[in-house]
């Protein structure tokens, strides 16, 4: 014991006090990785592990994540692993299971190594949801940090830091906090396990771009194999998204820092799980390749929903969610809270701020309806997110449809019981005012909170609606704000000719003939043949992340009789592949039309009022 500590010591003693051991003892993890040494997707990690003191330790890696909902267990990539005392000597360890490893003796622990393979290319089931999987490429690196690096049990509350050694040529894009850089290897830190899992990192030649958005700095970042898509593009893309988003939220976001880190892939996605991971201070997304047309709409709308999760659950989450268990984990009872409500305002905020036209808000309203009609109305949404790891993993994609109106509901609510002065805007201000990042609710307790904090009905409304199983009055309070809805309608408006069963997923997520049974006489006109490739469709782009919007333009914009063009991509007569231009004139058809939303053609004064407190800024 050095004389500083012999004296501080000796005070504790003088005052009574018990000089804690900890105090002598504190540390950290610090984990090494270089990934200048890769090999066949492969790569070394060292841990140089805080003081032990139990004679049996576990190390773990996350068998789940939060914000997937799934289980991954990432410790299927983990091979080689070693525990060594100071001297270098190997100690026991038996593997419990796939996520852990028991370390004996470990009061010597020292140092830990192990060897990571990626998710991205691997013999391995690859991770379900990829935007939560890692890649090591020569010209890109995907570090999820819950893909390489563990913590030990009991212990994952002490600082971490992480040391990377990147190609000289490579820029580390990242949302964790960055303490310096010598070499070619730079230095991160993060107070937490949870703080470290919950900061993806892409590292590839830099192709990056930031801004200043209410207080905070953004940072966007991407990786596109083929150059079809820049970060300066993506700004374009998404900056009146955030400015809205800013507005929304009051002018000042409950972040410093954020971090948008788009991955693009060339040809089939691996799991079909493509799409973005939300994290506290960033997104990692998953995606096709594709330029600014093409991708542009899609990442606006993901990154609406990605943004808003600085909201929940960052400053706002339960016990469940504030300290995470990743490899037995507890699931809250309201996603109806972290993804419904997100999904919720994902919209809101852009039809609020003039980005959607009221049809484009109504339309989008409307698929929510219809798809949530696909899902069980005799489990309460509660009981539903409890079980959405096991007994309810097929009902957990309604947290985006039934979650979204649910929100929708209680906004429309909050708007006609303050006379159009207090919204869901200002209920999730206050409730992260509350608590805030570093505080939890308890499940049971948030209904009565969010009840005090409003209204009786409010909380009547939860009880009933999101806790029981009574459907979602949802034409009703439409109607309150003129919106009318119609069970079913009948419509006129252009046939595409072809049915989902006529088409398949090829390469590249474009869309392919599967078969021509069934055809319609617009299908058969253009001389669709089995095989083709649907490239454009009246010009729009007909791949898997563009074909909701060029179907719904086709049939918004295509007058009857109007000729249509699609190019397809075939095999000519020689057997080379080429790009045919296929023309027809439009055929409208009659569609039945499940749960239309239209503006009520003479609504009253009070409609008028709370749907213009419910759709307009107040600022």
């Amino acid at each position: 014991m050095n004389m500083l500590k012999r004296a501080f010591a000796a005070l504790c003693l003088a005052l009574g006090l018990v000089a804690l051991p900890a105090m002598a003892q504190q540390s950290q993890y610090t984990y090494s990785v270089d990934f200048t040494a890769v090999n066949n997707d492969q790569v070394t990690v060292s841990l140089t592990t805080p003081k032990v003191n139990q004679e049996t330790i576990e190390f773990q890696i996350p068998k789940i994540v939060p914000g997937t909902y799934s289980i991954s267990d990432f410790g299927r990539f983990l091979s080689n692993f070693k525990a060594m005392d100071a001297e270098g000597n190997a100690l026991p360890v038996e593997k419990i299971n796939t996520n852990r490893w028991q370390i004996s003796n470990a009061q010597g622990l020292a140092k830990i190594m192990y060897t990571v393979d990626d998710t991205y290319d691997t013999e391995l089931d690859n991770v379900i949801f990829e935007p939560a999987g890692t890649s090591l490429e020569e010209d890109v690196i995907v570090l999820n940090p819950f893909g390489f690096f563990g913590y030990l049990k009991g212990m994952k509350d002490m600082p971490f830091e992480v040391n990377i050694t990147r190609p000289a040529n490579f820029y580390g894009a990242t949302a964790l906090p960055f303490v310096k850089t010598t070499g070619n290897t730079d230095t991160y830190r993060a107070a937490n396990y949870f703080d470290l899992a919950d900061a993806p990192m892409l590292f590839n030649e830099p192709d990056t771009v930031s801004i200043e958005v209410g207080g905070a700095q953004v940072l966007i970042s991407v990786y596109s194999p083929g150059n079809t898509l820049t970060a300066k593009e993506v700004l374009t893309d998404v900056e009146a998204i955030l400015r809205a988003q800013e507005k929304y939220m009051g002018g000042q976001l409950p972040i410093d820092k954020y971090a948008f880190l788009i991955y693009l892939f060339q040809g089939p996605s691996l799991s079909g799980g493509y799409g973005a991971l939300e994290h506290s201070y960033s997104s990692m997304y998953n995606l096709p390749e594709g330029n600014a047309e093409q991708l542009g709409q899609t990442i606006r709308d993901v990154a609406a929903h990605e943004f808003f999760h600085i909201i929940t659950p960052l400053n706002i989450h339960s016990e469940e969610i504030g300290d995470f268990d990743f490899i037995d984990p507890k699931m809250s009872e309201h996603l109806w809270l972290y993804e419904g409500m997100t999904e919720y305002q994902a919209g809101h905020v852009q039809i609020k701020y003039e980005l959607y036209d009221l049809e484009a808000f109504l339309g989008d309203i409307r698929s929510k309806i219809n798809g949530a009609a696909n899902y069980r109305e005799d489990i309460s949404f509660t009981e539903m997110s409890k079980g959405c790891l096991d007994e309810y993993e097929n009902q957990y994609s309604n947290v985006y449809l039934k979650g979204a109106l649910i929100g929708m509901c209680m906004d429309i609510m909050l708007r006609d019981l303050s006379n159009g002065e207090y919204g869901i805007q200002n209920l999730l201000r206050e409730l992260g005012q509350k608590y805030g990042k570093d505080k939890s609710f308890k499940d049971s307790e948030l209904f009565a909170e969010i009840e005090a904090m409003t209204y009786p009905e409010i909380g009547t409304f939860l009880r009933e609606h999101v806790g029981g199983t009574k459907p979602l009055p949802i034409e009703e309070l439409l109607g309150k704000a003129g919106i009318e809805f119609s069970e079913s309608q009948t419509v006129r408006r252009p046939s595409l000719g072809i049915i989902n069963t006529n088409l398949s997923l090829g390469k590249e997520q474009r869309i392919v003939v599967a078969n021509t049974n069934g055809f319609k006489e617009f299908a058969t006109n253009l001389g669709l043949q089995e095989g083709d490739t649907i490239i454009t469709w009246g010009g729009l782009p007909f791949d898997l992340p563009n074909i909701q919007n060029t179907v719904e333009s086709f049939r918004e914009n295509t007058k009857e009789g109007k000729k249509v063009k699609v190019v397809v991509r075939r095999k000519d007569k020689k057997g080379k592949v080429v790009n045919k231009t296929l023309k027809a004139k439009a055929i409208y058809e009659e569609n039945e039309l499940a749960n239309v939303l239209e503006p009520a053609e003479n609504p009253t004064a009070a409609q008028l009022a709370l749907r213009k407190a419910w759709l307009v800024p107040n600022e």
